[in-house]
């Protein structure tokens, strides 16, 4: 009986923070939608993961697959899985989400991604 009390608690603890998730995404989405986007693309947030910027792209770090765990090309440090189905944590804050976007799209494109870009990345992540 406390093992079946403590799998209904980490089932119901998964579903909380993959709601928190998909909140903070359609969050994010309908900030993008205001600024002109209509519709994301899975497909083409995925190609822009795995695009060659000069020798960069999303891979150089997280890997070859955001599912797995990366590591942060300087530093060595461990970067966790980015799809939610694997690591239901990972985009649970908006300020978090935008405050890495900011960071890692300027180090691999050399520019701030368009808000296009985001939420075709955003909606791939939330469907692996």
């Amino acid at each position: 009986m406390k093992i079946f009390t403590l799998l209904l608690i980490v089932i119901a603890g998964l579903a909380s923070t993959t709601l928190q998730a998909s909140q903070a995404i359609e969050q994010l989405q309908e900030r993008y939608r205001k600024n002109g986007v209509t519709t994301f693309v899975a497909l083409d947030g995925k190609a822009l993961w795995y695009s060659d910027q000069n020798g960069r792209s999303c891979t150089t770090c997280h890997g070859s697959s955001p599912t797995a765990v990366g590591k942060h090309r300087k530093t060595g440090k461990k970067i966790m899985p980015m799809a939610l189905s694997v690591n239901p944590q990972r985009l649970t804050k908006t300020s978090t989400i935008e405050k890495w976007f900011l960071r890692n799209c300027k180090w691999t494109l050399g520019r701030e991604c368009s808000p296009q870009e985001k939420g075709n990345i955003l909606q791939w992540l939330q469907q692996l």
